[in-house]
C-alpha cells in the first residue's frame, strides 16, 4: 500500500507517523514545496522575537527521524490530481502514483489586490522566508505598518512588538479580531493595545504602498481615511485562503476548503484531508466548516491516517477555539459566539478591570462565548461548549450572574458525565 501526503505541515507530519505506527510495511511519502525541514509556522512569532532559532520551528529535532521511520521527504508542490490513474502531477513534472492520498496542503496568505503590495518591503509572515526578510527590516525604532488585526495579525503584532519597531495597525473591521470577538471585546483589545504603544486605525484600509514615502522613507501607506504613513517595512497579514487550486476540474468536491465525511474521507474513495485546507463537520454549529488552528490539524490528520489503514474512526467535532494573547492581555472565543436565532445572551464588562464576558445561549446550553481576563474560566467555557452540555435551571442562573460558569460546569457537566445509577422501586 502507498500513502502520499501532500504538505509537510503539521497535518502532513502527523498523518505520516500515525500512518508508519499502524502500517508498519506501508510506503509512505511525504511532499512539501519548501526547502526546509517540516516545520511549524505557529513558532515563527517566536523566531521573530528571538525565543528561538529556526531549529526550534522544527516539528521534529532528532536526526533522521523521518529516515529512522522510512517516510520519504519529497520537494513539490501538487499540480493536479488524476482520480482515475491515482496519481498526482507535481510542479516539476514528476508523477506520484498512490493507493491512498492525503491532501493537508494547508492555507496561503490573502493578500489584497492593492497597489505597490508586491514590491520590496511588503512581506507577509507565513513562511521561514519571510521571517528572514522581516527579521532584516524590523529593527529597533524600525516604522512598520501591518495590514490586519485578525487572530494570526494579532500573534505576528506581538512578536513585532518585541523586536522594539515603532507599529502601527491597520485593520478594514470596526474593532481588532473581528472574527474573533465583538464590538465591546474588540474595542478592548484596540483599547490596550494602544495603551502599549502600538498606533491602531480601525475602519480603515490600505489603499495603496507608494515608493518613496513622506519624510524621506522607502515606502509610504495611503489610508482610506486619507492620511499618508512613513513605513521601512509593511507586513500584510489580512487572512488566508486552503491551498485547493490545484484540485479544479479533478472531481474532489471543495467548497471553502476540501469537503469530507465524519472519516476525513473526500467524494472520491481513498482520497482524505485534514488540516487548513480541510472542511469537516462541526457538531456545534451543524455545519461544514475549515478551522485553520493547529488542534484542528492534528486530530484530523490522526483520525484520516487510521481511517487510510483501514481503521475505521471518527471525527468527534471541529473545534472552534481561539485564545489570544495580546501583548499581555489574554482573551478567548468559542464556538457560535455570535449568537444563533432564537438565542439568549448576557454580557457582563468591567472596562476598569479589563474584564469582559459574553455568553450566547440557544435553548439551556452554552452554545459560544467572548471572555477577556477570565483566564481560569477557560477551560470551563471550553467544556460547556463542545459538550453541548444541559444547563437545565442553571441557565438561568448565569443570565443573572454568568460568572457562575464555574458553579453551573461542576453541577452540570459532572452530573450528565455520571453513569446513572439502578433506583429500586
Amino acid at each position: 500500500m502507498k500513502h502520499v501526503i501532500l504538505g509537510a505541515g503539521p497535518a502532513g507530519v502527523i498523518a505520516a507517523e500515525t500512518l508508519r505506527k499502524h502500517a508498519p510495511h506501508d510506503e509512505i511519502v511525504l511532499v512539501g514545496d519548501e526547502p526546509e525541514a517540516p516545520y511549524s509556522r505557529m513558532a515563527i512569532p517566536y523566531l521573530l522575537m528571538g525565543n528561538v532559532g529556526e531549529e526550534g520551528t522544527h516539528l521534529r529535532h532528532t536526526a533522521g527521524h523521518y529516515e529512522s521511520l522510512r517516510i520519504t521527504l519529497q520537494h513539490g508542490r501538487a499540480k493536479r490530481v488524476d482520480i482515475d490513474k491515482r496519481e498526482v502531477l507535481l510542479d516539476d513534472g514528476c508523477t506520484l502514483p498512490y493507493d491512498r492520498l492525503l491532501i493537508a496542503t494547508g492555507s496561503s496568505p490573502a493578500t489584497p489586490p492593492i497597489p505597490g503590495i508586491h514590491g520590496v518591503g511588503v512581506h507577509p509572515c507565513w513562511t521561514l522566508k519571510d521571517a528572514r526578510a522581516i527579521m532584516a527590516l524590523a529593527k529597533p525604532g524600525a516604522r512598520v505598518l501591518q495590514m490586519g488585526a485578525g487572530f494570526i495579525g494579532c500573534i505576528i503584532m506581538e512578536a513585532l512588538a518585541a523586536r522594539g519597531v515603532k507599529l502601527s495597525v491597520v485593520e478594514m473591521g470596526d474593532r481588532m479580531v473581528p472574527r474573533m470577538m465583538g464590538p465591546t471585546a474588540g474595542g478592548m483589545i484596540k483599547d490596550w493595545c494602544e495603551a502599549k504603544g502600538v498606533t491602531v486605525y480601525t475602519g480603515a484600509r490600505v489603499e495603496a504602498v507608494d515608493r518613496p514615502g513622506p519624510d524621506g522613507a522607502p515606502m509610504g501607506v495611503r489610508l482610506s481615511t486619507g492620511q499618508h504613513l512613513a513605513a521601512d517595512l509593511v507586513i500584510s497579514a489580512t487572512g488566508v485562503k486552503p491551498n485547493i487550486g490545484f484540485l479544479e476540474n479533478s472531481g474532489v468536491t471543495c467548497l471553502v476548503g476540501v469537503l469530507t465525511d465524519e472519516h476525513l474521507q473526500t467524494n472520491v474513495p481513498g482520497i482524505y484531508a485534514a488540516g487548513d485546507c480541510a472542511e469537516a463537520f462541526d457538531k456545534v454549529s451543524g455545519q461544514t466548516i475549515v478551522s485553520a488552528i493547529q488542534p484542528n490539524a492534528a486530530e484530523q490528520a490522526r483520525v484520516a491516517a487510521l481511517n487510510m489503514v483501514g481503521q475505521r474512526t471518527e471525527l468527534k467535532g471541529v473545534t472552534q477555539i481561539n485564545v489570544l494573547d495580546t501583548l499581555g492581555l489574554i482573551s478567548a472565543s468559542f464556538g457560535n459566539w455570535l449568537g444563533v436565532k432564537g438565542g439568549e445572551h448576557v454580557e457582563l464588562t468591567d472596562k476598569a478591570e479589563g474584564r469582559h464576558l459574553s455568553l450566547q445561549f440557544g435553548g439551556d446550553q452554552l452554545v459560544g462565548c467572548n471572555a477577556i481576563g477570565w483566564t481560569n474560566h477557560v477551560g470551563v467555557m471550553r467544556g460547556l461548549v463542545e459538550g453541548q452540555v444541559k444547563l437545565g435551571p442553571w441557565k438561568d442562573k448565569l443570565m443573572a450572574d454568568p460568572t457562575l460558569l464555574m458553579e453551573a460546569y461542576l453541577a452540570c457537566a459532572q452530573a450528565q458525565s455520571e453513569p446513572a445509577h439502578y433506583k429500586p422501586h
